[in-house]
């Protein structure tokens, strides 16, 4: 046997033995959700197709030829009896590029169909695309958004770091043909986490935004926005508000935004977002929730304190370590819920739970008081409860 022949047959083993492990969840947790052993996609899901070249005349020595350094931040949407992952895959040139995993069961099996997603470009290509937000649409439309990046064309000379975000997008009906439509247009600087609501609201298209100042600071912008725009083939957002606030000394305050589009409840819309604050090991990115009104979706009426998954254990090291970011859930109409979370910028994660407990979770979990003072009184309320004072 060739060493082409003999990498080829060890690597396809070793790759459909990943594929096919078990997922078991974990044995007791906080009772809000349960976390999994393994992640769900890795870089190591990645065909092998995708990377290496089956000609053993080009390549001999079965190499690897176009790398995929990670895969993170996947939308999520369950179809036809299937959950299927839209997940940001980061070549080893940095550029990243979306890719269709599937399951059947919502927490193992996710194998990469044979090609990634051909993304139109629009007349200014895109440098760089990540980050979908799926959404099924009341106007029958699958519509992803997404981040598209390109080089800040007013930046110094010699600087080629500098760059532009922007809310792109794209429909599809079978998530393998896309359309593109032009890029959202709103009066901010710069456009990231933004999100298609799934309703229209005054016969609108709605969105959560999250205005920028700048490509990594948000400056002036102050949390996760709304707007409304009266098409989505050429969206314009001419006025955003504000409807979930940064503050000092929390979970978000340096940045927040929201996640995947919110679940419809009886009780309101349920909200997953990311905030994110400083420490002196860098930016650590945590999940939060919160709850708007059914019928007027950009008015908050709960807001739990504090996060609602952290990164732990392994979820801590990766390319960006310290974060978790979400971006892909998915609601089943038997009230399971299923929340894709990436962990440092580096593989993919789900935890399971149900639309009463993550309600019961928003509506019963006390918001944050913002004063230390305050939360020790907090806490010794619920310490006198329980000890029947």
């Amino acid at each position: 046997m060739t060493i082409f022949e003999q990498r080829k047959e060890q690597l396809t083993e070793q790759y459909e033995a990943l594929v096919a492990r078990p997922n078991t969840a974990e044995r007791l947790g906080n009772g809000i959700y349960e976390r999994y052993e393994h992640p769900v996609l890795t870089a190591a899901h990645a065909p092998l197709h995708w990377k290496y070249d089956f000609n053993p005349a080009t390549n001999p020595y079965f190499m690897e030829r176009l790398g995929v350094n990670c895969v993170f931040n996947p939308g999520a949407i369950y179809l036809n009896g299937s959950f299927y992952l839209v997940a940001r895959v980061e070549g080893n040139d940095r550029k990243s590029f979306f890719a269709i995993a599937e399951s059947k069961n919502g927490t193992e099996g996710f194998r990469f169909w044979d090609r990634p997603v051909v993304l139109p470009e629009t007349e200014e290509p895109d440098v760089n695309v990540y980050d979908m937000r799926l959404v099924q649409h009341e106007d029958g439309w699958i519509y992803g958004l997404f981040c598209t990046e390109r080089k800040d064309p007013d930046a110094p000379r010699g600087d080629l770091s500098s760059a532009v975000a922007q809310c792109g997008i794209a429909r599809t009906k079978d998530l393998k043909q896309w359309e593109r439509l032009a890029d959202l247009k709103t009066a901010s600087n710069q456009q990231r986490n933004v999100v298609l609501h799934p309703e229209f609201i005054d016969g609108k298209y709605a969105f959560y935004t999250r205005p920028q100042d700048g490509f990594i600071d948000t400056g002036s912008g102050g949390g996760i926005g709304w707007g409304l725009s009266d098409t989505i083939e050429n969206a314009v957002i001419k006025q955003e508000i504000i409807i979930d606030e940064r503050y000092y000394h929390t979970i978000k305050e340096v940045k927040n935004g929201q996640g995947p589009a919110p679940i419809k409840t009886d009780k309101g819309w349920l909200h997953i977002a990311h905030g994110v604050r400083n420490t002196a090991a860098g930016l650590r990115y945590v999940l939060y929730a919160f709850l708007t009104d059914l019928n007027e979706p950009q008015k908050v009426i709960a807001s739990p304190g504090g996060h609602l998954i952290a990164p732990e254990g392994e979820e801590r090291i990766g390319d960006v370590s310290n974060v978790v970011f979400c971006n892909g859930a998915v609601a089943l109409e038997n009230g399971e819920v299923y929340i894709y979370y990436a962990s440092s910028d580096t593989r993919c994660h789900v935890a399971t739970s149900t639309v009463d407990r993550l309600l019961d979770y928003v509506l019963g979990t006390p918001s944050d008081p913002l004063r230390s003072y305050l939360c020790v009184q907090q806490r010794i309320e619920l310490i006198n409860r329980n000890l029947g004072l």
